[in-house]
Protein backbone atom coordinates (compact mmCIF):
# COMPACT_ATOMS: atom_id res chain seq x y z
CA UNK A 1 0.00 0.00 0.00
CA UNK A 2 1.00 3.64 -0.39
CA UNK A 3 -0.03 6.47 1.89
CA UNK A 4 -3.07 8.08 0.31
CA UNK A 5 -3.86 10.71 2.95
CA UNK A 6 -1.52 13.41 4.21
CA UNK A 7 -1.30 13.43 8.02
CA UNK A 8 -2.09 17.15 7.87
CA UNK A 9 -5.37 16.58 6.00
CA UNK A 10 -7.28 14.47 8.53
CA UNK A 11 -8.40 16.97 11.16
CA UNK A 12 -9.81 20.48 11.39
CA UNK A 13 -9.77 22.47 14.61
CA UNK A 14 -12.58 24.79 15.64
CA UNK A 15 -10.39 27.69 14.51
CA UNK A 16 -9.80 25.97 11.16
CA UNK A 17 -13.53 25.55 10.64
CA UNK A 18 -14.13 29.20 11.38
CA UNK A 19 -11.54 30.22 8.76
CA UNK A 20 -12.50 27.83 5.94
CA UNK A 21 -14.29 29.20 2.89
CA UNK A 22 -17.83 27.82 2.57
CA UNK A 23 -17.22 24.29 3.86
CA UNK A 24 -20.04 21.75 3.88
CA UNK A 25 -20.45 20.76 7.54
CA UNK A 26 -22.02 17.40 8.35
CA UNK A 27 -23.39 16.40 11.75
CA UNK A 28 -23.09 12.61 12.13
CA UNK A 29 -24.62 12.00 15.55
CA UNK A 30 -24.75 8.20 16.09
CA UNK A 31 -23.85 5.75 18.83
CA UNK A 32 -24.22 2.00 19.03
CA UNK A 33 -27.60 1.04 20.45
CA UNK A 34 -29.07 4.57 20.25
CA UNK A 35 -31.43 6.15 17.74
CA UNK A 36 -31.68 9.74 19.00
CA UNK A 37 -29.01 11.34 16.79
CA UNK A 38 -31.45 13.46 14.79
CA UNK A 39 -33.21 14.58 17.94
CA UNK A 40 -29.90 15.67 19.47
CA UNK A 41 -29.00 17.48 16.26
CA UNK A 42 -32.26 19.43 16.32
CA UNK A 43 -31.62 20.44 19.94
CA UNK A 44 -28.28 22.05 19.05
CA UNK A 45 -25.72 21.83 16.25
CA UNK A 46 -22.96 23.79 14.56
CA UNK A 47 -24.73 26.53 12.56
CA UNK A 48 -25.13 25.50 8.94
CA UNK A 49 -24.47 21.81 9.61
CA UNK A 50 -26.64 19.27 7.79
CA UNK A 51 -27.69 16.15 9.67
CA UNK A 52 -26.48 12.82 8.26
CA UNK A 53 -28.23 9.58 9.20
CA UNK A 54 -25.54 6.95 9.49
CA UNK A 55 -27.92 4.00 9.30
CA UNK A 56 -29.60 5.03 6.05
CA UNK A 57 -27.12 7.36 4.31
CA UNK A 58 -23.73 5.93 5.28
CA UNK A 59 -24.59 2.24 4.98
CA UNK A 60 -26.53 -0.21 2.86
CA UNK A 61 -29.18 -2.39 4.53
CA UNK A 62 -27.82 -4.92 7.00
CA UNK A 63 -27.65 -8.63 6.23
CA UNK A 64 -25.84 -11.64 7.72
CA UNK A 65 -23.89 -12.03 4.48
CA UNK A 66 -22.64 -8.43 4.42
CA UNK A 67 -22.75 -7.32 8.06
CA UNK A 68 -24.60 -4.65 10.01
CA UNK A 69 -23.32 -1.63 8.08
CA UNK A 70 -22.26 -2.64 4.56
CA UNK A 71 -20.79 0.04 2.33
CA UNK A 72 -23.53 1.94 0.50
CA UNK A 73 -23.83 1.73 -3.24
CA UNK A 74 -21.77 4.54 -4.72
CA UNK A 75 -24.85 5.92 -6.51
CA UNK A 76 -26.70 6.15 -3.18
CA UNK A 77 -23.74 7.81 -1.46
CA UNK A 78 -23.39 10.29 -4.32
CA UNK A 79 -27.10 11.15 -4.16
CA UNK A 80 -26.79 11.76 -0.42
CA UNK A 81 -23.64 13.85 -0.86
CA UNK A 82 -25.45 16.01 -3.40
CA UNK A 83 -28.35 16.47 -0.97
CA UNK A 84 -25.80 17.67 1.57
CA UNK A 85 -24.60 20.28 -0.93
CA UNK A 86 -21.17 18.83 -1.72
CA UNK A 87 -19.47 20.06 -4.88
CA UNK A 88 -16.47 18.61 -6.68
CA UNK A 89 -13.35 20.13 -5.16
CA UNK A 90 -15.21 21.43 -2.11
CA UNK A 91 -14.24 21.17 1.54
CA UNK A 92 -16.22 18.96 3.92
CA UNK A 93 -15.96 18.92 7.72
CA UNK A 94 -17.66 16.15 9.69
CA UNK A 95 -18.31 15.94 13.41
CA UNK A 96 -20.27 14.14 16.11
CA UNK A 97 -20.51 14.26 19.90
CA UNK A 98 -18.65 11.00 20.57
CA UNK A 99 -14.98 11.62 19.91
CA UNK A 100 -15.34 11.38 16.13
CA UNK A 101 -16.24 7.69 16.15
CA UNK A 102 -19.29 8.15 13.90
CA UNK A 103 -17.95 11.15 12.00
CA UNK A 104 -14.94 9.05 10.95
CA UNK A 105 -17.30 6.81 8.98
CA UNK A 106 -18.43 9.80 6.88
CA UNK A 107 -14.81 10.95 6.56
CA UNK A 108 -13.71 7.52 5.33
CA UNK A 109 -16.65 7.01 2.95
CA UNK A 110 -16.25 10.37 1.25
CA UNK A 111 -12.50 9.81 0.91
CA UNK A 112 -13.22 6.33 -0.45
CA UNK A 113 -15.59 7.99 -2.92
CA UNK A 114 -12.78 10.21 -4.20
CA UNK A 115 -13.13 13.51 -2.30
CA UNK A 116 -9.76 14.99 -1.40
CA UNK A 117 -10.63 17.57 1.26
CA UNK A 118 -12.64 15.90 4.00
CA UNK A 119 -11.72 16.52 7.63
CA UNK A 120 -12.92 15.50 11.07
CA UNK A 121 -13.64 18.33 13.51
CA UNK A 122 -11.16 17.54 16.27
CA UNK A 123 -13.01 17.29 19.56
CA UNK A 124 -16.37 17.41 17.82
CA UNK A 125 -19.31 19.31 19.23
CA UNK A 126 -17.69 19.45 22.67
CA UNK A 127 -14.78 21.47 21.25
CA UNK A 128 -17.22 23.84 19.54
CA UNK A 129 -19.08 24.36 22.83
CA UNK A 130 -15.84 24.75 24.79
CA UNK A 131 -14.86 27.58 22.46
CA UNK A 132 -18.04 29.43 23.45
CA UNK A 133 -19.44 29.35 19.93
CA UNK A 134 -23.19 29.45 19.24
CA UNK A 135 -25.43 26.53 18.37
CA UNK A 136 -28.36 26.42 15.97
CA UNK A 137 -31.59 24.52 16.53
CA UNK A 138 -33.99 22.68 14.24
CA UNK A 139 -33.26 21.20 10.83
CA UNK A 140 -31.06 22.74 8.16
CA UNK A 141 -30.48 21.74 4.56
CA UNK A 142 -28.08 22.75 1.82
CA UNK A 143 -28.80 26.03 0.04
CA UNK A 144 -28.76 24.12 -3.23
CA UNK A 145 -28.00 20.54 -4.30
CA UNK A 146 -24.38 19.72 -4.94
CA UNK A 147 -22.95 18.32 -8.14
CA UNK A 148 -20.19 16.07 -6.77
CA UNK A 149 -19.32 12.94 -8.71
CA UNK A 150 -18.10 10.05 -6.55
CA UNK A 151 -16.10 7.04 -7.69
CA UNK A 152 -15.44 4.09 -5.36
CA UNK A 153 -11.96 2.88 -4.48
CA UNK A 154 -10.29 6.06 -3.27
CA UNK A 155 -9.25 4.21 -0.10
CA UNK A 156 -8.36 0.51 0.15
CA UNK A 157 -10.56 -2.27 1.52
CA UNK A 158 -10.12 -5.94 2.25
CA UNK A 159 -12.71 -8.72 2.04
CA UNK A 160 -13.78 -11.52 4.35
CA UNK A 161 -11.63 -13.91 2.33
CA UNK A 162 -8.35 -11.99 2.57
CA UNK A 163 -8.62 -9.99 5.80
CA UNK A 164 -7.03 -12.66 8.01
CA UNK A 165 -3.96 -12.78 5.77
CA UNK A 166 -3.16 -9.09 6.34
CA UNK A 167 0.26 -8.85 8.05
CA UNK A 168 -1.09 -6.45 10.71
CA UNK A 169 -4.79 -6.74 11.49
CA UNK A 170 -6.24 -4.38 14.10
CA UNK A 171 -9.52 -4.73 16.00
CA UNK A 172 -10.94 -1.30 16.89
CA UNK A 173 -13.64 -2.54 19.29
CA UNK A 174 -13.55 -2.23 23.07
CA UNK A 175 -11.03 -4.60 24.65
CA UNK A 176 -13.67 -6.70 26.38
CA UNK A 177 -15.39 -7.41 23.07
CA UNK A 178 -12.05 -8.28 21.47
CA UNK A 179 -11.32 -10.73 24.29
CA UNK A 180 -14.76 -12.30 23.90
CA UNK A 181 -15.92 -11.46 27.42
CA UNK A 182 -19.06 -9.72 26.13
CA UNK A 183 -20.79 -9.48 22.76
CA UNK A 184 -23.87 -7.23 22.76
CA UNK A 185 -24.54 -7.13 19.01
CA UNK A 186 -23.12 -9.96 16.94
CA UNK A 187 -23.68 -13.75 16.67
CA UNK A 188 -20.47 -14.85 18.41
CA UNK A 189 -17.95 -13.38 20.83
CA UNK A 190 -14.23 -13.09 20.20
CA UNK A 191 -12.03 -11.78 17.41
CA UNK A 192 -10.51 -12.77 14.08
CA UNK A 193 -7.50 -15.01 14.84
CA UNK A 194 -4.28 -13.04 14.63
CA UNK A 195 -5.91 -9.64 15.13
CA UNK A 196 -4.44 -7.22 17.66
CA UNK A 197 -6.58 -5.10 19.97
CA UNK A 198 -6.52 -1.36 19.15
CA UNK A 199 -9.65 0.20 20.71
CA UNK A 200 -10.57 3.61 19.35
CA UNK A 201 -10.58 5.15 22.82
CA UNK A 202 -6.80 4.90 22.77
CA UNK A 203 -6.68 7.44 19.94
CA UNK A 204 -8.05 10.30 22.07
CA UNK A 205 -6.98 12.51 24.94
CA UNK A 206 -9.16 13.34 27.95
CA UNK A 207 -10.87 16.14 26.01
CA UNK A 208 -11.90 13.79 23.20
CA UNK A 209 -9.34 15.14 20.74
CA UNK A 210 -6.97 12.98 18.73
CA UNK A 211 -3.57 12.47 20.32
CA UNK A 212 -0.59 14.22 18.71
CA UNK A 213 0.92 12.46 15.71
CA UNK A 214 4.03 11.31 17.57
CA UNK A 215 1.95 9.65 20.29
CA UNK A 216 -0.27 7.93 17.74
CA UNK A 217 2.83 6.84 15.86
CA UNK A 218 4.20 5.19 19.02
CA UNK A 219 0.86 3.61 19.85
CA UNK A 220 0.52 1.93 16.49
CA UNK A 221 4.19 1.04 16.14
CA UNK A 222 3.81 -0.99 19.33
CA UNK A 223 1.10 -2.93 17.49
CA UNK A 224 3.28 -3.46 14.43
CA UNK A 225 1.51 -0.84 12.30
CA UNK A 226 4.30 1.14 10.67
CA UNK A 227 4.83 2.64 7.20
CA UNK A 228 5.54 0.01 4.57
CA UNK A 229 3.60 -2.79 6.30
CA UNK A 230 0.15 -3.76 5.07
CA UNK A 231 -2.39 -2.90 7.77
CA UNK A 232 -6.14 -3.57 7.90
CA UNK A 233 -8.69 -2.54 10.51
CA UNK A 234 -12.08 -3.90 11.49
CA UNK A 235 -14.57 -3.30 14.30
CA UNK A 236 -18.12 -4.51 14.90
CA UNK A 237 -19.62 -3.35 11.63
CA UNK A 238 -17.11 -1.12 9.81
CA UNK A 239 -18.02 2.15 11.52
CA UNK A 240 -15.52 2.83 14.31
CA UNK A 241 -12.74 1.06 12.41
CA UNK A 242 -12.60 4.25 10.33
CA UNK A 243 -11.53 6.06 13.51
CA UNK A 244 -8.43 3.88 13.76
CA UNK A 245 -7.76 4.47 10.05
CA UNK A 246 -7.93 8.23 10.64
CA UNK A 247 -5.55 7.94 13.60
CA UNK A 248 -3.18 5.81 11.55
CA UNK A 249 -3.27 8.41 8.76
CA UNK A 250 -2.31 11.10 11.27
CA UNK A 251 0.59 8.84 12.26
CA UNK A 252 1.61 8.48 8.61
CA UNK A 253 0.45 4.88 8.21
CA UNK A 254 -1.92 3.76 5.46
CA UNK A 255 -4.55 1.15 6.34
CA UNK A 256 -7.36 -0.73 4.65
CA UNK A 257 -10.88 -1.15 6.02
CA UNK A 258 -12.60 -4.51 6.34
CA UNK A 259 -16.18 -3.23 5.82
CA UNK A 260 -18.04 -6.37 6.94
CA UNK A 261 -16.03 -6.50 10.16
CA UNK A 262 -16.95 -8.79 13.05
CA UNK A 263 -20.67 -8.68 12.24
CA UNK A 264 -19.99 -10.40 8.92
CA UNK A 265 -17.19 -12.69 10.10
CA UNK A 266 -19.04 -13.97 13.19
CA UNK A 267 -22.21 -14.71 11.18
CA UNK A 268 -20.33 -17.37 9.21
CA UNK A 269 -19.94 -20.47 11.44
CA UNK A 270 -17.11 -21.70 9.22
CA UNK A 271 -14.91 -18.76 10.25
CA UNK A 272 -12.88 -19.34 13.43
CA UNK A 273 -13.12 -17.05 16.46
CA UNK A 274 -10.33 -16.46 18.95
CA UNK A 275 -10.79 -15.29 22.54
CA UNK A 276 -8.55 -13.89 25.22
Amino acid sequence: MTVRISPDDVLASVDDLDSLTAPVVLDVRWQLGRDDGHELYRAGHVPGAVYVDLETELAAPASPDAGRHPLPLIADLQAAARRWGIEDGGTVVVYDDNGGQAAARAWWLLRWGGLDDVRILDGGLAAWRAAGLPLAEGDESADRPGTVVLTPGGLPTVTIDNVAATPVLLDARASERYRGEVEPMDPRAGHIPGARSAPTTGNLDDAGRFLPADELRRRYADLGAVPGVDVAVYCGSGVTAAHDIAALAIAGVDAALYPGSWSQWSADPARPAATG
